[in-house]
């Protein structure tokens, strides 16, 4: 079989399943495994390079406005490779080729190949998508025994906050500027992890507030994981956003509990590592549950998630 695939976490999920040699093409974004990134890249981002944070926001929202694409599909590579299958999402238009551009070209190849789009909302839609992909690639088993070892993961964190005396409040920010609460899984996430989303509701897409309405919340942890970002980008924007003095009295910036995480890996792209990312957040909400000397937590938070902390000018 000759696999297309259109969005990273799709792209991990091939690879989880064993289908690197059958995976023909990826996104210009797909970066996991490293191995992916000698595949042929067959998408372009018609958003101009080097954008500030707020001027990328802009950016999106103005050609989405306008009813233009953000990616591009490379054609003539697509008719070249001739895919048996195409993976796409119909989830989110600022991720990915939409679905409807994708099967009006993919029904004018030669062979026409067959489309399948997953549209996971919540954690269990992630883990059904596996399956989903398991189906279309012919490796059914394979992808159940990959679903039922990332829910042993889940119930060991379920199991390690059994009887947890706190909930602390927590809010998910997927952008800076402006800030954009993060919807969709992370609230599953962050309920998972032993808290409690003060403002993303699960299931629902992510949505713009203010930073009036983040102090509001009154947040006891602040989780920095703007979209498409690594360690290093969410903390140099937390650090950059949260460093307003107007901010410092939102309870998580008081008391020192903000921390950036590498959103790209873990908790942006709905693939396996999106459990990963509720072991980050439950080591993060409950360290003397999820972190201790003898926990495999302990280096993955380490190099997955760090401070971000303010430093008056001056």
């Amino acid at each position: 079989m000759r696999i297309v695939s259109l969005l990273p976490s799709l792209t991990e999920i091939v690879w989880a399943l064993g289908l690197a040699d059958e995976l023909v093409a990826v996104t210009h974004e797909c970066d996991y495994p490293p191995a992916v990134r000698s595949k042929p890249r067959i998408t372009r981002s018609l958003v101009p390079p080097g954008l500030d944070h707020a001027a990328i926001d802009t950016a999106v929202r103005e050609r989405v406005a306008a009813g233009l694409p953000l990616y591009e599909l490379d054609l003539q590579a697509l008719r070249t490779l001739a895919p048996d299958l195409i993976l796409t999402q119909d989830l989110c238009p600022v991720c990915a080729v939409s679905v409807e551009d994708v099967c009006r070209i993919a029904a004018t190849l030669p062979r026409p190949p067959r489309v399948v789009s997953v549209q996971p909302m919540r954690l269990s839609e992630i883990l059904a998508s596996i399956e989903t992909v398991g189906e279309a690639t012919g490796r059914p088993a394979t992808a159940r025994a990959l679903v039922a070892a990332l829910g042993q993961r889940l119930d060991w964190v379920r199991q390690r906050l059994s009887g947890a005396d706190t909930r602390p409040r927590v809010v998910c920010l997927e952008w800076l500027a402006p800030p954009i609460v993060a919807g969709h899984w992370v609230p599953d996430m962050v309920e998972l992890a032993g808290g409690v989303d003060a403002l993303g509701v699960a299931g629902q897409p992510s949505y713009t507030v203010t930073w009036e309405q983040v102090a509001a919340a009154a947040p006891d942890v602040l989780v920095v994981m703007p979209c498409g970002y690594d360690l290093a980008g969410s903390r140099e924007l937390g650090q950059r956003y949260l460093s307003d003095p107007a901010l410092q009295e939102i309870p998580a910036v008081a008391r020192d509990r903000v921390w950036a995480v590498d959103a790209s890996s873990y908790f942006s792209r709905p693939g396996p590592r999106v459990v990963h990312g509720v072991e980050i957040l439950a080591a993060l909400l409950h360290p003397e549950r999820c972190m201790t000397d003898t926990s495999a937590l302990a280096a993955p938070v380490a190099v997955a998630a760090s401070h971000v902390r303010y430093e008056p000018a001056g």
